[in-house]
């Protein structure tokens, strides 16, 4: 891969200020693109980010916006574009994964993870196409999860919002292929992230062929991959990283 085979690209990647998000970021940073870092409250985490952004030799600027709202994923657009004048990359990686059974699970917690984890990814694509339809090289990238192909207990909003982004990614891979804009997912595995709170109960016992969870690093870089010129013949595809995971 060029070092720097995203010269002259903007990119956008929500849920930036840590992890596979703050990951991804850099990653697109160290390829040479101009990165706006997405967080929905802590500024401080997606400043910390673009520094890092700037480190690795991209440009960034920092928005703060809520993508469960209707109007947080374009607002996130219009940041993107106000600081760098256009737009060739969306990262859709806003999510949040709670636990809970079937049991438990109100409408209001469905519909949160929902807004958050899917909703968001449409919103955030339909406010970029005018932009993305001026590029060149204009790519979208979802990030799924593994829970989407093999289900997950005691999340099955989750489970059903993750496998909702493969089927929203392949439709979208037909409606922009037209305009030479790709659309593919990476699905992450068991990844090596900080969290907030306990480590969730389905991860206990996971195992796969390599015997090691995955980094975020490992995650950006199949986005960058999937992002640069080097994949524009790759759409409405899934490329999951999980270890050789589902296999097992």
């Amino acid at each position: 891969m060029d070092q720097r085979e995203l010269e002259g690209r903007v990119a956008l990647v929500t849920g930036a200020s840590r992890n596979i998000g703050r990951a991804i970021a850099v990653a697109l940073g160290s390829g040479g693109a101009s990165v706006l870092v997405h967080a929905g409250r802590d500024r401080d985490a997606a400043q910390e980010t673009a520094d890092l952004v700037r480190q690795a030799g991209g440009q960034a600027a920092v928005s703060l916006s809520d993508v469960a709202t209707e109007e947080g994923p374009g607002k996130a657009v219009d940041a993107a574009l106000a600081a760098f004048d256009k737009l060739d990359i969306v990262v859709a990686n806003a999510a949040i994964r709670p636990e809970a059974s079937i049991d438990t699970v109100t409408f209001e917690d469905w519909r949160r993870v929902m807004s958050i984890s899917l909703d968001s990814a449409f919103l955030l694509t339909k406010a970029a196409l005018p932009a993305l339809r001026k590029s060149d090289q204009g790519a979208v990238v979802l990030i799924g999860g593994m829970s989407g192909t093999s289900g997950a207990r005691d999340r099955i909003h989750v489970v059903a919002a993750k496998a909702g982004l493969t089927g929203f990614g392949k439709a979208l891979a037909h409606d922009l292929g037209q305009d030479g804009i790709t659309v593919n997912i990476v699905s992450p595995g068991l990844i090596e992230t900080k969290r907030v709170g306990a480590e969730p109960a389905h991860h206990a016992g996971k195992t796969n062929p390599l015997g090691r969870r995955g980094t975020p690093e490992e995650i950006a870089a199949a986005v960058r991959m999937l992002a640069g010129p080097s994949a524009r013949y790759i759409t409405g595809q899934t490329l999951h990283v999980n270890g050789g995971a589902l296999m097992i």
